[in-house]
């Protein structure tokens, strides 16, 4: 049996009313919150492995949209099943090959167009969580169309120089104590974008916090973390707001 990777336990979460509504944008189906204002800039979310209807996602979403963004969280598994608490960590690598959030890049051409063509947004951000930070890593490499993301605690996957030339500037948030992602692995990451990156980068790890850290609802984090997970979020709203 696999120890479960994310230490953080879903069930035991608040109840939270949603701010936004849910589109259809082609065969996608999307959760979209926007701000109080008209605005040309935009922010894509990707979900973890809890997926697009997970209330801590969409808290994400609602102040991405409070400060100011066009905020979108599609389904990137596009109808199939999310990953739950109640599954078993035995299956998930097998869940996994069916879920490669190196596969994301037509979904988000989708979402792009929808912003562009539906929404008017000219500069769009990307965040993502875990397996959403993989996603975010991902697309950073592969889509100019990004003005800037931030990947959070997205494992360290496939070493090779490709991994490294990012399109736009991007930062990479990670927990000090996540079992899913070693410090060795996060001063690798380090070197390599030193030596292959050309734009702005930035790598910062929070003391003390497991993975899933960032996206906890005000009312479900422990007082220990607080500060962490507050100054994360500050820094990941920070970045977004330098670039896009």
């Amino acid at each position: 049996q696999m120890a479960d990777p994310f230490l953080y336990n879903t069930g035991e979460r608040s109840h939270y009313g949603c701010l936004g509504h849910e589109v259809q944008i082609e065969y996608l189906k999307a959760y979209v919150c926007r701000p109080s204002f008209s605005t040309d800039k935009a922010v894509i979310v990707v979900h973890d492995v809890f997926g697009w209807r997970f209330p801590d996602i969409r808290y994400i979403v609602d102040l991405m949209a409070g400060h100011g963004y066009i905020t979108i969280c599609p389904d990137f598994f596009k109808g199939t099943e999310p990953w739950t608490s109640a599954d078993h960590w035995v299956d998930f690598p097998d869940w996994m090959k069916n879920h490669d959030p190196m596969k994301v890049d037509k979904e988000a051409d989708v979402v792009l167009k929808y912003l562009k063509e539906q929404c008017g947004a000219k500069k769009i951000g990307i965040l993502g969580f875990s397996w959403g930070g993989m996603a975010v890593h991902h697309l950073m490499l592969k889509n100019p169309q990004l003005t800037a993301g931030v990947s959070l605690y997205g494992r360290i996957v496939r070493d090779s120089e490709e991994r490294y030339s990012l399109l736009n500037p991007t930062f990479f948030i990670f927990g000090e104590k996540d079992h899913t992602i070693s410090l060795d692995q996060i001063f690798l990451l380090e070197d390599k974008l030193k030596q292959y990156c050309k734009v702005p980068y930035k790598i910062k790890v929070y003391p003390g916090q497991v993975h899933g850290f960032a996206q906890l609802k005000p009312e479900d984090m422990k007082p220990d973390d607080k500060p962490y997970i507050e100054e994360a979020r500050r820094d990941m709203i920070d970045w977004i707001k330098m670039f896009v």
